[in-house]
């Protein structure tokens, strides 16, 4: 597939419940755009010095968030890439303002029987420590999935290869640029 250079003009960030593929499609996504990837969680483990479960478990989440807008604050100062945030990132006001100015949202959109297979596969969420994880996500998508809709762009994450949901990224990267008027 041959990505044009309008594509390559814009950061693009990754949204969405835990699961939803933010940092598996991400890396992929840049790969095939020929950008830098970033993983928001991973910056913010360098700049803590700490595993985000070791970040919840001794500062709480506020101390999380705080630190995470910090870090996506500067990370959307770079040169384009593509982010993979954390699931409760975008839900922060300042965040999401941040990233409507200074790049293109990308809400990935998983269906909760999904979120919760894949999520099984690790035992690294510290929202799930000791919780039912379809309950837990349930409740998070009734939360979150109002905010994530306010991405500028929603493409479904679904049980496929990840060159799929890549694809659709990139196709809906070229129609939005192309009803803003960027030549692809």
């Amino acid at each position: 597939m041959t990505v044009e250079p309008a594509l390559r003009r814009h950061t693009i960030v990754l949204v969405g419940l835990m699961g939803a593929g933010k940092t598996s499609v991400g890396r992929r996504l840049a790969g095939a755009l020929g950008l830098p990837f970033r993983d928001a969680d991973e910056e913010v483990e360098k700049a803590a010095g700490r595993s985000v479960s070791d970040i919840f478990a001794e500062l709480g989440e506020p101390a999380f968030r705080a630190g995470e807008r910090r870090v996506i604050a500067r990370l959307l100062q770079d040169p384009p890439h593509v982010l993979a945030t954390g699931g409760g990132a975008f839900m922060n006001d300042e965040t999401r303002a941040l990233i409507k100015d200074k790049a293109i949202s990308v809400w990935l959109k998983a269906d909760i029987d999904v979120l919760v297979e894949r999520v099984g596969r690790k035992n690294d969420r510290p929202l799930l420590q000791g919780k039912d994880p379809a309950e837990t996500l349930r409740e998070l998508a009734a939360l979150r999935h109002p905010v994530y809709a306010l991405a500028d762009i929603t493409v479904e994450s679904i049980e496929s290869p990840h060159s799929t949901t890549v694809n659709a990224i990139i196709e809906a990267l070229r129609t939005r640029l192309a009803a803003e008027g960027a030549s692809p």
